[in-house]
């Protein structure tokens, strides 16, 4: 696996394979890699000729009180699992490569409106700068897919619109999310939870089965929404949100929608935890 840090390197690696008719897969990650970020290299491997993957903790979608400054960095260890997946070349940039005028004058990508609801009203311009560094990147990289874990549903829903909306030559795909034994959707932040924690962290997963059940049997939207909030406080988790959407684009289901996604997320220390689960009726 080759190793590179610089635009002006990349681009003739990836031109390269593109003359010879490669087919290219991208998986964009923010490093500190678990299994669900090599489950997205493993499909990517199996859709591609070449993998391309990407670490870079992007400062541009880290609110001013998160945890840019803590949030774990794992290269070495990165880089020997993304070799034994078969990866072909890791582009690990620096801020100064990804944002070289800064980024208080960077030029950026927003996708309105779904954009601010669920996690973007909890964490003004997140999504702004995720849409950003992702066409950066689709720039950069010039894919001809990319894949995106559907744990964060919302994100992959802001990546979609905003690259059907800028025409960009980019087929999105989202990989069902990895869970661990216990339920617990994987998550680099899932490091943040003490050994207690840890323990009632698969709860938030837990209420959105009750909650998808609550939907099959017949209960109103804001009944499942209600009990499962209720849950999540009993087990020790202070809860964000947890919202009934319709799965397509998020928007407030009509009767008779059939496609839904049950999205949630809460505070657990010091971490926040986010999940989902689709539910066809």
């Amino acid at each position: 696996m080759e190793t590179l840090h610089r635009i002006d390197a990349l681009r003739p690696r990836v031109a390269a394979w593109r003359r010879a008719g490669e087919r290219i897969a991208f998986v964009p990650t923010m490093g500190n890699l678990h299994q669900g970020h090599l489950e997205l290299v493993r499909q990517a491997r199996g859709r591609a000729r070449r993998v391309v993957v990407s670490i870079f903790v992007n400062p541009l979608q880290f609110g001013p009180n998160e945890d840019l400054s803590d949030y774990p960095r794992t290269l070495e260890v990165d880089h020997q699992g993304l070799e034994r997946e078969g990866t072909d070349l890791l582009f690990a940039p620096g801020g100064d490569e990804m944002y070289p005028r800064g980024q208080a004058v960077q030029t950026r990508v927003e996708v309105p409106g779904i954009s601010d609801i669920l996690c973007g009203a909890s964490r003004s311009g997140h999504f702004v700068g995720v849409a950003t560094v992702v066409c950066k990147l689709f720039n950069m990289v010039q894919p001809d897919l990319a894949l995106f874990g559907e744990k964060d549903f919302q994100q992959l829903l802001v990546i979609r619109r905003m690259t059907a909306d800028l025409c960009l030559p980019v087929e999105i795909v989202g990989v069902p999310t990895v869970r661990e034994s216990d339920g617990l959707a994987m998550s680099s932040r899932n490091g943040y939870l003490s050994a207690e924690e840890r323990t009632r962290a698969p709860s938030l997963y837990r209420a959105l089965q009750a909650a998808a059940q609550g939907l099959r049997q017949g209960a109103a939207l804001a009944q499942v929404e209600g009990q499962a909030w209720a849950e999540l406080e009993r087990s020790g988790l202070r809860p964000d949100y947890v919202s009934v959407r319709r799965a397509l684009d998020l928007a407030t289901p009509s009767p008779g929608e059939r496609i839904l996604v049950i999205l949630a997320a809460a505070y657990l220390g010091r971490a926040r935890l986010i999940d989902n689960l689709q539910v066809g009726l």
